[in-house]
């Protein structure tokens, strides 16, 4: 039996993005990053950041946590794999964990499309009872 063929990876767009999806890889452009100052006990320890990312379907905003802070420079390409949709607040936010990984890339050839900012769609959590 030989090696199991690997998958290549399956690379989504922004505009396809939805609540709680995982298993994300895409790749992106960082239009600008902003500091936040974390609140709790760990807010010594911890850096975050909230970065506006894209590509040509649209933008969201990436939490950048810790050494993923220093790759999320304004103007660079990176690469997001494995990574989330987490919801703060009622709108999407981009994540990649521990199971993921953020990797700078070649400048990207496309421009982003910044006229469609998923993060200020607003969700609302629907429970739906069966009869």
């Amino acid at each position: 039996m030989g090696e199991p063929k690997k998958q290549q990876p399956v690379f989504t767009k922004v505009d396809q993005l939805r609540p709680m999806a995982t298993g994300l890889n895409l790749t992106v452009k960082v239009v600008n990053t902003k500091m936040v100052v974390p609140r709790g006990n760990q807010s010594r320890q911890m850096r975050l950041a909230e970065c506006l990312v894209g590509d040509e379907t649209g933008m969201i905003i990436f939490t950048a946590r810790n050494d993923q802070v220093d790759m999320m420079k304004e103007g660079a390409t990176v690469i997001l794999r494995n990574a989330k949709i987490d919801m703060f607040k009622g709108s999407m936010r981009l994540a990649v964990d521990r199971w993921g990984r953020i990797e700078v890339t070649e400048p990207a050839s496309f421009s982003v499309k910044e006229d469609n900012n998923l993060s200020l769609i607003e969700f609302e959590q629907v429970t739906v009872v069966e009869q």
